[in-house]
């Protein structure tokens, strides 16, 4: 099993997916100690690969209204709640950030999340831009709370006048 992981990771490594952006400042985020297990902090549970998206879509409105700012802790996931709030650990190295979905995606076939860069900094994971990852929900429909729309400076991607 940690053969075919690893195999994966080396191939999907070696496709060259980079970020191109500014160093980021640190957010304050632990790993856990050598000891600590993870257990899941809801029901809602998922396992696969996370990406990042940094600033190819930075300043573009997100599914949500707000503009993408890549120095936030933010996601992009095809069905869990716009304001959700979910914990995502690095299976390879039991790094841990909390994250809100604010956008759809990942549209790349077998990812499950495209993270901002700052929360792939904090997993590690910018090198070799893809992780196997599982992510915890940790809030309910009732906690979440939309931020107000903003004013983008750019058009949302797939919007009239966006990037093509």
């Amino acid at each position: 099993m940690a053969a075919w992981r690893g195999a994966l990771l080396l191939l999907l490594g070696s496709w060259g997916i980079w970020g191109c952006a500014a160093a980021a400042p640190q957010a304050e985020v632990r790993p856990p100690g050598p000891s600590e297990t993870i257990a899941p902090s809801s029901a809602r549970s998922e396992v696969g690969l996370a990406s990042w998206y940094g600033s190819f879509h930075q300043g573009l409105l997100t599914a949500s209204g707000e503009v993408f700012d890549m120095t936030r802790l933010t996601a992009a996931h095809r069905s869990l709640p716009l304001g959700a709030r979910v914990r995502v650990t690095n299976m390879e190295n039991g790094r841990v950030v909390r994250v809100r979905v604010n956008d759809r995606g990942p549209y790349v076939p077998g990812r499950i999340v495209d993270l901002s860069r700052q929360a792939a900094q904090v997993l590690g994971m910018i090198d070799h831009g893809v992780a196997l990852v599982r992510l915890d929900l940790e809030t309910t429909a009732g906690d979440i709370v939309l931020p107000a729309k903003a004013s983008p400076s750019r058009p949302r991607h797939g919007a009239p006048g966006g990037w093509t």
